[in-house]
């Protein structure tokens, strides 16, 4: 699939790290970053999902959306809301799986700029998989009047801090929680683009909620502070400021649980470029006090680079050729989406599987 990105962006080299590369990156000393501008990418108009937005209403009430394999999630599809800070309104979806009393756990689910939270449903057919493994999946929506194009702000420093929109999302989840009865031991986040920065940020700044997080194609923590230096780190990555990103949450959570994370990234990305997986990995090294070398499983299209304590995989990084900015075995009739896998939300739902909090 390729993705209009804008005159500035289309003039960029298209990126081409490969194995050794992020292997190199993520174990040297980083270069500074540079700074240059880029248009944000713009995707299709595609058909929204009707829905109340009041309190949940019946499954009946809103059409669901259709997963990657054209089949519809036989649970129940429900819409809320919880007040920001701001006192509007941001509004969610709740996937509960079919025939279960008490969910397994819970997947929040946090799309990308240029989409909505029920095209995010569609294009990565989690509904489908998370329905066979018994997990409720949550779908939060960036509201237009936060930012214009639905991208979550993880380029804003006090967003970073655990501000902005964080706690709307925590409230969300804090919601669900209380009103059913799912296992809070196997609370996941994950999201692509702008919604894998998020769900990162939700990860580092709320440990204790969060088993495992997923990263497609997101951006390295804790670099940009606005607009313009973020398209920069979409780019050319943080420079020096990964590490010191990583320490600064350590000595603002000295006891830092850990978090277990994989990473997914397109080789072929030129819009979140694949220097940004190397420097998410050098954070996870960090926070999780790992030590390489990574062990490295080559498959068709892939590569694999796990990393263990003892025998408990904490760190997998998933290498796909030729993947542009899109999520992974998606549908491909939705923007950000690429019909060719692996699937990323099998990935994903296998990785989180090895992971509860205690």
């Amino acid at each position: 699939m390729k993705v209009k990105t804008g005159k500035l962006l289309r003039s960029l080299i298209r990126a081409g790290t490969r194995t050794a590369k992020l292997i190199a990156a993520a174990t040297a000393p980083p270069k500074p970053a540079r700074k240059r501008t880029a248009a944000k990418p713009r995707a299709r108009p595609s058909p929204r999902t009707a829905a109340s937005p009041g309190t949940p209403a019946s499954p009946g009430a809103i059409a669901p959306p259709r997963s990657a394999s054209s089949a519809i999630a036989p649970g129940k599809w429900l819409s809320s809301h919880v007040p920001t800070a701001t006192g509007q309104r941001m509004r969610y979806w709740l996937y509960l799986p079919d025939g279960v009393d008490q969910p397994q756990g819970l997947i929040v689910m946090l799309h990308g700029c240029h989409q909505t939270a029920t095209q995010f449903a569609q294009g990565t057919g989690m509904n489908l998989r998370a329905d066979k493994a018994g997990y409720a999946v949550l779908y939060p929506q960036q509201l237009t009047s936060h930012q214009a194009q639905r991208c979550w702000k993880w380029y804003d420093r006090a967003t970073q801090a655990g501000g902005g929109d964080a706690p709307a999302i925590v409230g969300m989840m804090r919601k669900v929680l209380a009103e059913y009865p799912i296992n809070r031991r196997r609370i996941y986040v994950a999201g692509i683009s702008a919604g894998a920065g998020m769900a990162n940020i939700l990860a580092l700044n709320y440990p204790a909620l969060f088993a495992a997080m997923g990263l497609h194609s997101g951006p390295v923590f804790g670099a940009a502070h606005n607009t313009l230096s973020g398209i920069g780190v979409m780019h050319h990555g943080a420079g020096l400021r990964a590490d010191v990103a990583a320490h600064e949450v350590l000595q603002r959570q000295p006891q830092f649980p850990g978090m277990p994370t994989i990473l997914i990234q397109g080789e072929a990305d030129t819009v979140v470029r694949p220097i940004n997986q190397a420097q998410l990995m050098r954070q996870s090294l960090l926070l999780n006090r790992l030590a390489g070398p990574a062990k490295i499983t080559h498959n068709p299209r892939s590569r694999l680079h796990d990393f263990y304590v003892g025998r408990k995989l904490m760190l997998r990084a998933v290498q796909i050729d030729d993947l542009e900015h899109a999520w992974s075995g998606g549908d491909p009739t939705l923007p950000f989406n690429a019909k060719a896998g692996p699937s990323a939300s099998k990935l994903m739902l296998e990785f989180f599987a090895r992971h509860q909090r205690a």
